[in-house]
């Protein structure tokens, strides 16, 4: 079994797609997907609506996506043909509560022979991956504190064609975006078949000792 988590600087970037993109292009791996999202004050992580509850029942909702057609990034994941799709919200600063239920997911997962893809920026802090990705638009001012703490953790780059980084963003190292293998897309296809085989390549790689070793 394998974990993948794909993130991101900023949102509306293509995080989602590139996911939705590898279940689709590598259907053998039987893939879970879980969608993460932490939720600022004044909205409700039970559901995503506005509200101003801030009461402990509200802390953590985690809700197991069976609507392909629902129009929510889940049902994209399992639109594209994941065996199953989750939904996890946290309040804001509050991922560790939520990690226990995840590491439940991950199990599961693994009991049935499948692998893991999380889309996440702040997981990397509780887990680590077989691979993990991040999509970047140098087009786009914002970063995300959760994406930049994190960089160095992220073995490849998933950014649009003739995208340059000449400038780079605050507060992030140039030379490690220099450093980090690319894979270029143009919208809407987010996965492209150089994306999808270096993903299948690497989790062949690390699952290669395990099975040597008879796990």
């Amino acid at each position: 079994m394998a974990i993948v988590v794909v993130g991101g600087h900023t949102r509306n970037i293509g995080k989602t797609s590139v996911v939705a993109g590898l279940i689709s292009a590598l259907p053998e791996l039987r893939w879970t997907a879980i969608k993460i999202t932490q939720f600022g004050h004044g909205v409700c992580s039970a559901n995503g609506e506005p509200c101003d509850c801030e009461t402990a029942d509200h802390t953590i909702a985690v809700s197991e996506e069976r609507d392909r057609s629902s129009g929510t990034d889940s049902s994209r994941y399992l639109a594209a043909g994941a065996k199953k799709s989750f939904w996890v919200r946290t309040r804001q600063g509050q991922l560790a509560e939520a990690m226990p239920r995840i590491r439940q997911l991950i199990a599961s997962a693994e009991e049935g022979g499948g692998t893991v893809i999380v889309e996440s920026n702040s997981v990397l802090r509780f887990l680590q991956p077989d691979l993990s990705l991040s999509v970047l638009d140098p087009s786009v001012t914002d970063f995300k504190d959760s994406a930049k703490r994190y960089l160095d953790r992220v073995d490849a780059l998933v950014v649009p064609e003739g995208a340059e980084f000449v400038d780079g963003w605050e507060g992030v190292s140039g030379k490690l975006l220099a450093s980090k293998r690319r894979f270029a897309f143009r919208a809407p296809k987010y996965c492209t078949p150089e994306l999808a085989a270096y993903v299948a390549e690497e989790l062949a790689r690390c699952s290669a000792p395990a099975a040597a070793s008879g796990r």
